[in-house]
């Protein structure tokens, strides 16, 4: 893909002039954080464990756990209305409001519309989607596969979770990962970038790996295999669709993965043979934030200065289905 433009035109059904070709791309990023940071030494004790364990095993050193009473629709209101800030957008230009959640306040009403509302947005398209960790990316296929086919011009996909609220505190393998947060992007019509093909696939065999149970409401994880499984899946997918994009491996300068676990991430770039300094990682003071996991590592990537106009990013996650899904994509000037 190139940073620049290249309209392609199909052939008229009617007789008519052939249409441009329409893309979609990331304009606008926001994301919010609860206050609270939770630093290793604060849940170490907990756990009958040292922070340098923790830090050693997961690559955490903190992570920020919402208040109590605190709403996931609140987090992701405030990432939304960032990202609308970032794009030049009022919500009235929104078509389109996805969020990518496991931990809606409320079994139902879902949260996509809960967001609408608190952004001031009237029938407007609401929607949640449910694929865990690969919420995210699953949300910005929708958004893109919306955009291209001239069912929307603007699309606003949020990945929000607060995970704090389902820790199993008697599991001391799995209870420091996890963390709270919201990231939103702005998707857009004819963007500056491009969104590329995606990947995406599922295996309910292994739905079991990670869980939350009706009847025990506690993040459930099997380490191991979800370890195994993750750097297998988020492996294959990065070079699928670098095949169906025509790219190699070396034309990507960032690899923006969910962040479950540091030692996950470095896995993936040995098994990839990629320097580990193209492989994103903010895990250190986020933890893992589930769906909001991407697009918050994509607002740290830019805060640190990690992504300029013209990159080709690879997107790709893992999570409880067993879901996974990948995405290549130019970064605009306008991102």
């Amino acid at each position: 893909m190139s940073p620049e433009h290249t309209l392609q035109t199909r052939p008229a059904l009617d007789g008519r002039e052939p249409l441009a070709r329409r893309t979609a791309g990331i304009t606008g990023v926001g994301i919010a954080l609860p206050e609270r940071r939770v630093p290793n030494e604060e849940i170490a004790a907990q756990l009958g464990v040292s922070s340098e364990w923790i830090e050693r095993r997961t690559g955490i050193t903190e992570r920020r756990y919402a208040a109590p009473g605190q709403r996931v629709s609140e987090l992701a209101s405030a990432a939304a209305r960032l990202a609308l800030q970032d794009a030049h957008l009022d919500a009235n230009d929104i078509d389109m409001v996805l969020v990518a959640t496991l931990a809606a306040d409320e079994i139902t009403p879902s949260c996509a519309p809960l967001v609408a509302h608190e952004l001031g947005m009237v029938n407007v398209a609401a929607t949640d989607v449910g694929a865990a960790c690969t919420g995210a990316i699953a949300g910005l296929s929708h958004a893109t596969a919306w955009i291209e086919s001239g069912r929307a011009s603007n699309v606003l996909v949020i990945g929000a979770e607060i995970l704090s609220r389902f820790i199993d505190w008697e599991e001391r393998r799995t209870a420091a990962l996890f963390g709270d947060g919201a990231g939103a992007l702005v998707v857009s019509l004819n963007a500056d970038g491009e969104i590329g093909p995606f990947v995406l696939g599922s295996d309910g065999s292994a739905a079991t790996t990670i869980q939350v149970t009706r009847e025990r409401l506690v993040l459930e994880m099997e380490g191991h295999d979800t370890f195994l499984r993750a750097v297998e899946h988020m492996s294959t997918s990065t070079l699928q669709v670098l095949e169906l994009a025509g790219l190699q491996l070396s034309d990507v300068d960032l690899f923006v993965y969910h962040q479950a676990n540091g030692r996950i991430l470095s896995a993936v770039a040995e098994r990839l043979g990629v320097e580990h300094e193209r492989v994103f990682d903010c895990i250190s003071t986020l933890g893992n934030t589930s769906a909001a996991s991407v697009p918050l590592a994509l607002g740290e990537a830019i805060r640190v200065g990690a992504l300029a106009p013209g990159a080709t990013v690879v997107l790709g996650a893992v999570g409880a289905g067993l879901v996974w899904g990948a995405t290549v994509m130019t970064w605009g000037s306008s991102s």
